[in-house]
């Protein structure tokens, strides 16, 4: 076919195949596979699936069954059904491994082999990983803990990673940035955040910047909160006051999350008088005036039950996990909850919006085995550990 008709006809054509096909029409001929393996096409398709009003997108699931970790697509639909669960060996042979983050097909996973900070970049899509240069900095010791958060910087085309360091529960230390398209960490100089975070709490990325609940300690010991972002593009920190009612609380009753395509949402947990679940939402980015209470929820009974808020899906309902580990949603309008009958169990892990892309496809090697996985992780402390740093100007 490619005799007969015109390259830009052909690209018109692959745009709008998925993945899965896209993924088998390499095999065609070596003119498709270039075609496809382009960076521009790559962005070209993964842009035409940003936009398309009738995809169905997935729910990225990651949770510890039979003594291992497991990895599931949900479509977000009403029946919340499976699509199918994800094989990646690599996983397996990892010990204390988590999930950083999920953006456009991307998943960013951080383990700690000999106490050493390492990260890979993985399409589940299209089976391919990268690993990542170490960065140069110290690892865990009792005065310093990190804080992850990865994303898309639209201005560059560009996935970033941040490590922000925290030191003695209360000091924000010099933060690390790798860039993906120049594959190398660089040190940013962090425009003096009075606020601290807690150290291991999940950024939530939206609208070009990484979230999290930020707080500064005052003299008589009570806290002042704030949402603490920082920008991948300009790659400067800035702060979103929050509702009044939720500033001076312990930080460690808050969390944040992402709220519809480009908000974000902070959920409340009190302990004092039973058990009071709150959340808040951001009906428009950056407008303080906009935070709105969308839900409160008390604990009625004794029995110890109390569901977990894990997002929001595509159609503004709740995602909550109940009982003994059963999915849920909760329509906000009507305060109703509707059980999906899907049973993940206590041990979950990680909850996230995903799509399938191509990313990666021109700069990452396939996972076939446990061992490819495995060297690829030991030859990265030797070999990029020393190239993986970019020149700071």
């Amino acid at each position: 076919m490619s005799d007969y008709l015109p390259e830009e006809v052909i690209l018109e054509i692959l745009k709008r195949l998925p993945i899965k096909s896209l993924v088998k029409c390499r095999s065609v001929c070596k003119t498709w596979n270039s075609l496809i393996c382009n960076p521009s096409f790559i962005s070209t398709h993964l842009q035409a699936s940003l936009s398309e009003p009738n995809n169905t997108p997935f729910i990225l699931l990651r949770c510890f069954k039979k003594g291992k970790e497991n990895y599931f697509l949900h479509y977000d639909n009403d029946d919340f059904d499976e699509f199918k669960q994800l094989q990646f060996p690599v996983f397996g042979c990892l010990s204390y491994s988590a999930v950083v983050g999920s953006c456009h097909g991307l998943v960013c996973l951080t383990f700690f082999p000999q106490d050493v900070l390492n990260f890979i970049f993985w399409n589940p899509s299209i089976q391919k990983y990268i690993t990542l240069p170490q960065p140069n900095i110290c690892c865990y010791t009792d005065d310093v803990r990190f804080n992850f958060g990865f994303g898309f910087d639209s201005r560059t085309n560009d996935y970033k990673l941040l490590i922000v360091g925290v030191e003695k529960g209360e000091t924000l230390i010099e933060p690390y940035l790798f860039s993906l398209n120049e594959n190398c960490w660089k040190r940013v100089t962090p425009t003096s955040p009075k606020y601290a975070v807690e150290a291991g709490v999940s950024s939530t990325f939206v609208n070009g910047a990484l979230h999290w609940l930020g707080y500064q300690r005052g003299k008589n010991g009570g806290f002042s909160n704030a949402i603490l972002g920082f920008d991948l593009s300009s790659e400067e920190f800035f702060e979103i006051s929050l509702p009044e009612s939720l500033v001076w609380l312990c930080p460690m009753d808050l969390s944040t999350m992402r709220y519809g395509e480009f908000s974000i949402a902070v959920l409340k947990r009190d302990w004092e008088d039973g058990e009071l679940l709150e959340l808040w939402v951001m009906k428009e980015y950056g407008v303080v005036e906009t935070w709105t209470k969308v839900l409160a929820l008390h604990l009625i009974d004794q029995s110890g039950w109390f569901p977990r808020v894990l997002g929001f899906r595509k159609n503004g309902e709740v995602l909550l996990q109940v009982d003994d580990g059963e999915m849920a949603s909760l329509d906000l309008n009507c305060q109703q909850m509707e059980p999906h009958g899907v049973e993940i169990g206590a041990e979950l892990l990680y909850v996230g919006s995903y799509m399938e892309s191509l990313v990666l496809l021109d700069k990452a090697v396939d996972v076939h085995s446990v061992s490819d996985a495995n060297h690829a992780i030991d030859s990265s402390d030797s070999d990029e550990s020393s190239e993986g740093e970019c020149e700071i100007t």
